[in-house]
């Protein structure tokens, strides 16, 4: 029980020694993510065409 009740104790130190960001610092950081997703979501779809297509214009010469 000691154990446990230490590793709270340290657990508990260590979050009081952590930097948390600020309300604007999350928004941007979400803001870049969401938009880098979006990227990322558009660049698979133009391969996925690209590709099925390509497929396509194969299976059509044989």
């Amino acid at each position: 029980m000691a154990k446990l009740v230490k590793y709270f104790k340290d657990t508990k130190a260590e979050l009081k020694k952590v930097t948390w960001p600020s309300k604007k610092q999350i928004k941007n950081n979400t803001g870049i993510i969401i938009v880098f997703i979006l990227i990322v979501a558009v660049f698979l779809f133009v391969c996925d065409l690209a590709f099925g297509g390509l497929r396509q214009a194969l299976l059509n010469l044989f």
